[in-house]
């Protein structure tokens, strides 16, 4: 066998993940592919997997990656003539208590938004499907009749022979021994059979991918977890067509497979395989039979299917699968190599996903952007916290035991914490905070009252904090909080072409004098948001940049991405050297004066202002902004003097009634000042000009940006197929979380994207997108009858296109 000496892409790794990729590049744009397996396909974890085939996630876009696959592996076998195992069976999923049901409601309330049917059933139906179950317990069960299940060798082998009749190369029996290096790209793959030369590199090495990864600088943060089922022989009156069973409350699952049954299950106490490398020569291989492990789900899979306790196991698969830290699997380009792509890190989900990931993968090395929003499972969520091994183990076995757990909204990990703390960690926690985590860093949720215990108690309905919170929101409206947002992502932006640069890759104007800041969103080529932030100009040739928490890989890769070649611009990342204090209120400027000696009367610093001030003695960055609609700065202070001026700003304050305020009123306030979140209400899938932005994009201004064409084309006003709107709900028993249907004179024309509770306007609210294929016009949302549906149960709702609490205006809309 002789390798080819170049290709325009490499695929590492000859599993469903890589051979679905080198099919979707080779089938979709005719792409010059090599895909190299070090050993045989399927031979890592692709052949020992279960073979579920589920498709709804919280995600819209991830959902439809889900669908693709499914609709992909019904005709592939006719594309192929390679038999794929593909059966579409269904899928009931069962309920044992009261607060699973209510999960299954919003469940099939967000499966109906995204377009899918998935019904609730009695036990008396779910016995009449599954005549061998026992369902004295139940409550009741879902059912999605497209979920399914297929013979993952199969399919990978049919996958294949796609790939190899539209033109890809496949070779078995060849390992990438390490990468040729140019700057930060690679130039081409080393094997232990010759050299590659390539454009760009998709690594889809299944539990190989983290040290594939490393070969090129980049951290991908898997790690592999034991994990068991049996096959039993044939059982007496299943039948051939029985649905696949998920039974979370016993965390255990069904399929059936040649008149007997799969059965595994995910337990609360996994074990890791290891945390360093895993061996090369793992083909085919599996654990030795650890029955006493497994007792657990033998108990409970007996209870649920009593024949299981006469019949024969034919075998059991003790074998390693690819886990995350936070259960998504990682998709896109690494931060770390401008042309290395990352398909891995299924948690299980693999055959699942193999389709549809290998379809938008390959449309992101081809255009270097994803097609969908894909933020959920973007490699650029990771910061250098995961490079951690043991930290990134932990996590991940948490996440791990979480698999069939119930998903109560807002609950945190407790895994690896505290990691990184503020400077003000200890002195919050004397006021009775409770933190939450993100991206590491502990922040404040929420302040307990006296007599109430400092811990979240999940619940389905209203949690615990919900008066706690309700008492800040009203504070920070009626008199003045201090936010820690130290967590912000930071940079500066510097050099004789900064402004060139940002003018580039900024929708908004950023180009304005010294001393202004400036809210703006980046857009990919299609017009949607790649991210918000705000760029403040401290000189003419530095720029002062700040994001999200979360965002902090992401925004920085876009933006050193799209720096235009050749210009004289370095992004500097600078989170550590500043905390952030938020003052928020209508007595920040009391206290704020009280502290100063500078001028921050409204005259003397205006909004969308960015000043140098001493506070303490130390010199601050302080931008005058507002997250909750209130008067407002943001105030950078040297890291290690966010204490002092933290305490001099408590005891400016006391006779204003200053106290800390947590993350959970800060989303309660911005829901009801209508601040949009990206992630949430604006994505990569939404226009500014859909989101109701167009006033923060310079389309007026004869200049280009990224987007621009997209934006032109598109059009504005009633042409848009969907635009943003509010809604509220009076009943005080709701609970929106996002995801409900929006029912317009009884049709569905959407879903909401967040929702929360106003405590100043005193109802629910919720946002989202209205569809209209004919366009949105102000009429068109204004004649309509506005439901949302929420666990299943439709709610009248009335409809917003402002905001609904405007302190300038000194009014409340609802």
């Amino acid at each position: 066998m002789t390798l080819p000496s170049q290709a325009a892409i490499v695929v590492i790794g000859g599993g469903i993940i890589g051979c679905s990729t080198a099919y979707h590049l080779a089938r979709d744009h005719k792409a010059d592919v090599v895909l190299l397996e070090q050993g045989k396909l399927t031979s890592g974890s692709t052949w020992h997997a279960a073979g579920l085939v589920g498709q709804l996630r919280s995600s819209a876009s991830i959902t439809r990656v889900l669908k693709y696959s499914v609709d992909l592996y019904k005709g592939l076998e006719a594309e192929t003539g390679l038999a794929t195992g593909w059966k579409m069976t269904g899928c009931l999923r069962l309920a044992t208590n009261a607060d699973r049901w209510t999960e299954y409601k919003r469940l099939a309330t967000t499966a109906r938004s995204f377009g899918m049917d998935m019904q609730l059933l009695s036990p008396a139906e779910v016995k009449a499907m599954w005549p061998l179950m026992e369902t004295g317990d139940l409550v009741g069960a879902s059912w999605l009749p497209t979920d399914g299940q297929a013979s993952p060798s199969d399919i990978t082998q049919s996958l294949a022979k796609g790939a190899r009749m539209h033109g890809a190369k496949l070779y078995e029996d060849v390992r990438v021994t390490g990468f040729e290096m140019k700057d930060d790209r690679i130039t081409a793959v080393k094997t232990n059979r010759g050299d590659i030369a390539c454009d760009k590199v998709v690594n889809c090495a299944g539990q190989w991918a983290r040290q594939v990864g490393a070969m090129a600088g980049i951290n991908v943060p898997l790690q592999p977890v034991k994990h068991q089922y049996i096959i039993t022989e044939k059982i007496s009156g299943l039948a051939t067509d029985a649905p696949t069973l998920r039974d979370p409350d016993r965390r255990t699952y069904f399929k059936e497979e040649v008149g007997g049954l799969v059965m595994g299950g995910y337990e609360p106490n996994p074990q890791a395989w290891t945390t360093g490398d895993v061996p090369n020569d793992w083909e085919f291989r599996l654990f030795e039979d650890d029955y006493d492990h497994f007792e657990q789900h033998m108990a409970q899979a007996i209870a649920r299917v009593p024949a299981l306790e006469t019949v024969g196991v034919k075998q059991m698969i003790n074998g390693p699968e690819s886990f995350t830290p936070d259960g998504n699997f990682i998709l896109g380009v690494a931060p770390e190599c401008a042309n290395m792509f990352v398909g891995a890190g299924f948690n299980a989900f693999g055959i699942a996903s193999g389709g549809g990931a290998g379809w938008v993968l390959a449309q992101w090395v081809v255009d270097g952007e994803a097609p969908l929003d894909l933020w959920v499972v973007d490699i650029r969520r990771f910061s250098n916290l995961h490079r951690d091994r043991q930290w990134v183990c932990e996590r991940t076995l948490e996440a791990y035991g979480k698999h069939y757990t119930i998903g109560f909204p807002h609950e945190e990990y407790a895994s690896g914490r505290p990691r990184i703390v503020s400077p003000l960690y200890e002195r919050l926690k004397q006021q009775r905070a409770v933190f939450g985590s993100k991206l590491g860093w502990e922040r404040p949720n929420w302040f307990a009252l006296e007599g109430v215990e400092p811990k979240d108690v999940n619940s389905m309905g209203r949690q615990n904090w919900f008066a706690a919170v309700g008492d800040e929101h009203r504070h920070v409206r009626e008199h003045v909080g201090i936010f820690d947002q130290s967590s912000f992502a930071k940079y500066e932006l510097s050099g004789p072409d900064a402004a060139k640069a940002l003018d580039w890759i900024c929708a908004n104007d950023v180009g304005k004098p010294v001393g202004r800041v400036t809210y703006t969103q980046l857009l990919n080529t299609r017009g949607g948001i790649e991210a918000d932030l705000t760029v403040s100009r401290l000189a003419e040739e530095k720029f002062y940049i700040v994001t999200g928490t979360g965002f902090r890989t992401h925004d920085a890769s876009w933006i050193s991405d799209h720096i235009g070649e050749g210009l004289d611009a370095r992004l500097t990342d600078v989170t550590e050297d500043f905390g952030t204090l938020s003052l928020m209120g209508p007595r920040a400027r009391d206290v704020l004066s009280a502290v100063t000696g500078s001028d921050v009367s409204n005259a003397g610093f205006p909004f969308g202002h960015v000043r140098e001030i001493i506070i303490a003695g130390h010199t601050v960055r302080a931008l005058r902004v507002t997250y909750v609609g209130e008067l407002g700065w943001e105030l950078h202070v040297p890291i290690a003097a966010t204490g002092e001026v933290f305490d001099a700003l408590m005891a400016a304050g006391g006779k204003h009634d200053i106290r800390p305020v947590g993350y959970r009123a800060l989303e309660s306030l911005r829901l009801e000042k209508g601040y949009r979140a990206w992630g949430s209400d604006i994505t990569p899938n939404d226009t500014p000009l859909e989101a109701g932005l167009s006033w923060a994009v310079k389309l007026r201004k004869n200049t280009d940006f990224v987007g621009r064409r997209a934006l032109e084309n598109v059009g504005g006003g009633a042409s848009l197929k969907k635009r943003f709107a509010g809604f509220t709900v009076d009943d005080p028993e709701i609970v929106l979380l996002g995801r409900e249907t929006i029912l317009r004179n009884g049709e569905p024309v959407g879903y909401l994207t967040s929702g929360g509770y106003g405590y100043t306007v005193g109802k629910n609210i919720g946002y989202g997108y209205v569809r209209n294929a004919d366009g949105v016009s102000n009429d068109f949302l204004a004649s309509g009858s506005y439901e949302l549906v929420v666990a299943m149960q439709r709610t009248p709702a009335k409809l917003h296109l402002e905001p609904l609490y405007d302190p300038a205006m000194e009014r409340v809309k609802a």
